[in-house]
């Protein structure tokens, strides 16, 4: 199995990009292979290079301005080294001053994008619904974390503070007995042994758990139970992995987790389509793009859905009116404009594929409130 080499981008990286302005701006995109040499890939980063040149120069761009963004491309092209560790695709972002790269694990199409800013909603998709989870194996005999990334091997997380088993972090067990009275006593300290083991283990993970990452818990009962009641980690997945993870190896694991992950973002997705069905009968969802882009200017949007695929072009101003055809005005992808409004205004970007929006619209959007 070929290792993906990603570079998810951070919030504060994707503000960045959504805030940055330059007349000679080229987003590419490119399908890449992780098993490849990066030859072919070289090859189509060139086409598309040559593609953003043409688009520049037919924009008038300054011949200068022109050279430099053509040069940052070139190096790029020219890094046999880079190329060879790539995931599914690659993002780049070039202007005549600088050049900044990712390497994803969607399948994204080839594109060339040329404005006076970023294009930036295929790079969003990689953080709609990540791939990525922690799976905590919990039994009590052991205790491990494992981070999972797409078709990569589980890496195991040392935690500081970890307790390793439930002897050594708080006792050993009341001794069995024939009397049932015993017996009761000995299996309610069981309980309580197990709650505190699992406290401990929930104050040791705090530090290490990520908002943005689900937290995918292995393990039988009572642990499963009792872990879960003690635990108020928001990323804690509702559905955990049965079993006893010692008898599993760190890959069974991983491979298990992926398929939990794959019902998450499903389960995430069926919930926000009913809930723009919801907010439709309030008055407080839209599907057009003239009004999407009314109320993320207005900062009413809490979700928008964009199609990654296809972008319409136009000008959206201050007060959020759309111009399909402006004159005498360079245009940009409406959806772009639209996605980085609610973002920068604390709403959900949800960068999906045209059947995983709802109404069968190109763009949609859940508001905060009724106009």
């Amino acid at each position: 199995m070929a290792i993906l080499h990603t570079d998810i981008p951070t919030r504060s990286q994707v503000d960045a990009l959504l805030t940055a302005r330059n007349p000679n701006s080229a987003s590419l995109y490119l399908p890449t292979d992780p098993a490849s040499t990066g030859d072919a890939e070289r090859v189509e980063l060139k086409n598309l290079t040559g593609e953003a040149l043409e688009q520049l120069r037919a924009a008038g761009a300054d011949k200068d301005d022109v050279g430099e963004l053509a040069d940052h491309l070139a190096d790029l092209g020219d890094d046999e080294a880079f190329f060879r560790y790539q995931a599914r695709s690659l993002a780049v972002f070039a202007t005549p001053a600088s050049i900044t790269t990712f390497r994803l694990p969607n399948h994204l199409r080839a594109a060339v994008e040329v404005s006076d800013r970023f294009h930036l909603k295929p790079l969003l998709r990689s953080i709609t619904f990540p791939n990525t989870a922690l799976v905590l194996a919990l039994a009590q005999h052991s205790v491990r974390l494992l981070e999972v990334l797409p078709e990569l091997d589980p890496v195991t997380i040392e935690v500081p503070g970890m307790p390793t088993d439930i002897d050594s972090a708080v006792g050993r067990a009341f001794p069995a007995d024939r009397s049932p009275i015993r017996r009761l006593q000995a299996d309610e300290g069981k309980k309580v042994r197990i709650r505190q083991f699992a406290r401990q283990v929930d104050r040791a993970l705090r530090p290490v758990l990520r908002g943005d990452v689900p937290l995918i818990l292995a393990a039988t009962e009572p642990l499963q139970s009792i872990f879960r009641s003690v635990s108020g980690a928001p990323e804690l997945a509702p559905v955990g992995l049965t079993g006893n993870p010692e008898e599993s190896t760190d890959r069974e694991l991983a491979s298990a987790a992926r398929s939990v992950l794959d019902d998450l973002h499903a389960d995430r997705l069926r919930e926000l389509h009913e809930l723009f069905d919801l907010r439709t009968g309030q008055g407080r969802a839209v599907s057009d793009i003239a009004d999407v882009a009314r109320h993320a200017t207005m900062g009413a949007v809490d979700t928008v859905f964009v199609d990654i695929d296809n972008t319409t072009s136009g000008v959206i101003d201050e007060a959020g009116a759309v111009d399909f055809e402006p004159a005498g005005a360079s245009t940009y992808g409406l959806q772009d404009e639209i996605a980085r409004r609610v973002w920068l205004t604390g709403g959900h970007v949800l960068a999906v594929r045209r059947d995983d929006i709802p109404a069968g619209a190109e763009i949609a959007a859940i508001l905060r409130y009724a106009p």
